[in-house]
């Protein structure tokens, strides 16, 4: 009899454990269980709020890389159209000058046919001095270009190349011969003058005196 008692004893289902939270089954006092909510309800809200400017800092970042994105083409199309600009420029900058040659190579081409039918020398040379003075007027009024006379003039190595020279009764070096033309581009010389430069000898007169370059004082 002891026996069974001990056994159903044993077999007796225990009580569910409790549902009941500290703070409904008076475990922690009350002021410290509303305490308890407060701070909950407090960390919801922030939590709430934490979340809701990370989805707002996520869309404008979104939004900030799209834009960045866009000024990134912009600016790989403006730097191709830039380049694209620059070597035309560069293809096309003498346009108006090539241009302006074509009538003149028209002209040549007139020059010649004319003198094939007629045989006549002096209507060539005359058409080709033509062209020649119309190309010389265009590139000076249109284009800056001058040409200089050296032939006569004191010698000057800025606008002058030396290519032969001679002794003469000269007091200082002096162009005796001018085998090629110089030119100028607006004031700045484009190709030098190429001439023959005669040299003193000596025998001339000094810039002071009438006397031989050297010589003795006349009494």
């Amino acid at each position: 009899m002891s026996k069974m008692s001990k056994t159903e004893s044993k077999t007796e289902p225990k009580n569910p454990p409790s549902t009941e939270t500290p703070c409904e089954n008076g475990l922690i006092p009350e002021d410290s269980c509303e305490a308890t909510e407060d701070l909950a309800r407090i960390l919801e809200a922030r939590m709430a709020e934490a979340q809701k400017r990370a989805a707002e800092l996520q869309a404008e970042n979104s939004e900030l890389k799209d834009q960045y994105l866009r000024k990134l083409a912009d600016y790989e199309n403006f730097r191709k159209r830039l380049f694209r600009e620059k070597d035309d420029a560069v293809q096309f900058a003498n346009t108006a000058l090539l241009q302006d040659l074509l009538g003149i190579l028209d002209d040549f081409d007139r020059a010649i046919s004319s003198s094939e039918v007629s045989r006549d020398f002096q209507l060539l040379h005359d058409g080709i001095g033509m062209v020649r003075n119309r190309m010389l007027s265009t590139l000076e009024g249109k284009y800056g270009l001058a040409r200089y006379e050296s032939a006569g003039a004191s010698f000057d190595p800025n606008v002058h190349e030396a290519v032969a020279m001679e002794k003469g009764a000269v007091p200082e070096p002096v162009v005796s011969e001018e085998f090629q033309k110089g030119y100028k581009l607006h004031g700045r010389v484009l190709r030098a003058a190429r001439v023959k430069v005669r040299m003193p000898d000596g025998t001339a007169a000094g810039p002071e005196g009438d006397g031989k370059a050297g010589g003795p004082a006349q009494n």
